[in-house]
């Protein structure tokens, strides 16, 4: 009975089937979410909880729920909320801190087991840091003694001894760039000074027993880069710019990077000489301004092979820290001509390709517009010519109108018809040819009165007259 009691305890208790943290990562500034679901049988009168362990698997209470849907907490930026239709505790954090990061849990208050987890999660909250190199960067972790600063998994630097003064050497060398003290709360306060880029990644605070983290940093070191083009056998000039208060004093020089990623160094403002802090190194120089904190070099006569990667960098013994890095292209110095020859030669080439493609685009639409304008012209010819057939077939119809209207010829008789007004149109003959007149029938003929025949006895003569219409100004 008792075997069976404890296999029925998971199945009451969800939150027991699975005691291991759920590990939630998020950006200081963002939102955690989060869904406790509960046993069915939960009542509405037990309350609900969002805790932080407590010894003895107690609870440190964050925020609870009871007999109310939300509760919020006095900043706003905690809210709990339980859902009875779902059977579902949903936890909302927003505007995370670094300070928030630790382990939570979910929990319903009981009688016979004080505090059940319904879901644990381990919450990391880390702080994103941009930064150039040679800058510094400080970072207070959590209040309480036994901390260590960490990289990576495995990389932890060991507690810090409690100082006696706030106040530290600065008479330390630059390669001693980590130092951590505690300050008065009790708090271990870390510097990290002379960035690199090298030193970008993931840092956080622990405890040492056991490396509990306490907070993370994700940190990104930038470097400060320059492109300079120039010509062959002119000069150029870079300035570089560093902190007055933390390298005024530190030597500046000015290296070129060779293979394997070594700088030499061509010029430094090192005192070596009564010059001071300003040397020259086979046409270059370097001038140290400290009240501005503006290095300045000047390399003369500039090769095609100083082309390349350089450094303007602090100088420690014989470690050299980057400030800024410039790319310099150097590229061949033209001819009076303004190209090289065989740039020339291509050019030349090109020119002539360029030209001959003009030439054959101008012909072509020459020739175009020629045949646009011989199909116009042929065009408009066709139509005049088609308009004067048009013309001389009328007036060759209006002639064979009026030799119709003249004398009638021999042979022929003719009965004239008209309209009833012969005055306002036109009158019409109409003629029957007879090839064989009779002898008997009279004959009709038009002639002058000089023509008349002598012999006026067996002759008629008639007057025949018609009113013509005016003929058109086409005639």
């Amino acid at each position: 009975m008792e075997l069976r009691a404890l296999f029925l305890l998971p199945l009451c208790f969800p939150g027991l089937q699975s005691q291991t943290p759920e590990v939630q990562r998020r950006r200081e500034g963002d939102t955690l979410y989060i869904q406790c679901p509960y046993a069915p049988w939960t009542t509405d009168q037990q309350i609900k909880y969002w805790c932080l362990p407590r010894g003895n698997g107690g609870c440190q209470e964050v925020l609870h729920t009871y007999l109310e849907d939300s509760i919020r907490s006095s900043d706003e930026r905690i809210k709990i909320k339980d859902n009875r239709t779902s059977k579902t505790v949903s936890v909302t954090m927003a505007d995370l801190k670094v300070e928030n990061s630790g382990t939570y849990f979910c929990a319903i208050y009981s009688s016979y087991n004080n505090y059940p987890r319904l879901k644990t999660i381990s919450l990391i909250v880390f702080r994103e840091l941009l930064r150039w190199e040679l800058d510094t960067l400080t970072v207070q972790c959590p209040v309480g003694y036994g901390m260590a600063w960490c990289r990576g998994q495995t990389d932890c630097t060991g507690p810090a001894r409690r100082q006696t003064s706030s106040k530290q050497s600065e008479t330390k060398s630059l390669q001693d760039r980590v130092t951590m003290q505690y300050n008065g709360q009790g708090a271990l306060v870390v510097t990290m000074k002379n960035l690199k880029n090298q030193d970008s990644g993931v840092y956080w605070c622990a405890l040492s027993s056991g490396h509990t983290r306490k907070m993370e940093i994700v940190l990104s070191v930038f470097k400060r880069t320059q492109k300079l083009p120039a010509k062959e056998s002119g000069n150029v000039t870079v300035q570089c710019h560093y902190k007055i208060a933390d390298y005024q004093a530190v030597s500046k020089a000015w290296c070129k990077i060779k293979e394997g990623k070594m700088c030499n160094v061509l010029v430094t403002t090192r005192s070596e000489s009564p010059a001071g802090n300003s040397t020259a190194r086979g046409g270059v120089r370097i001038q140290d301004d400290t009240q501005q904190g503006i290095v300045t070099v000047t390399m003369e006569q500039l090769q095609v092979q100083d082309s390349g990667v350089y450094w303007c960098a602090l100088q420690d013994g014989s470690d050299l820290l980057r400030m800024e890095e410039v790319t310099l292209s150097v590229s061949k110095a033209l001819p009076p001509g303004g190209f090289p020859d065989s740039e020339r030669r291509s050019q030349e080439i090109l020119l002539g390709d360029s030209c001959s493609g003009n030439t054959f685009l101008i012909l072509s639409v020459v020739l175009l517009i020629l045949l646009l304008l011989a199909l116009l012209t042929s065009i408009a010819l066709a139509v005049r010519y088609s308009r004067l057939l048009l013309r001389t077939g009328t007036r060759e119809a209006e002639d064979t109108s009026d030799r119709a209207e003249g004398t009638a010829q021999p042979g022929s008789t003719g009965r004239r018809e008209s309209s009833q007004d012969d005055s306002k149109g036109p009158a019409y003959i109409n003629l029957d040819v007879q090839s064989h007149p009779n002898p008997e029938d009279s004959l009709y003929c038009n002639v002058e009165l000089s023509q008349a025949p002598r012999n006026p006895q067996h002759v008629e003569y008639a007057v025949i007259a018609f009113s013509q219409s005016p003929r058109t100004g086409r005639e």
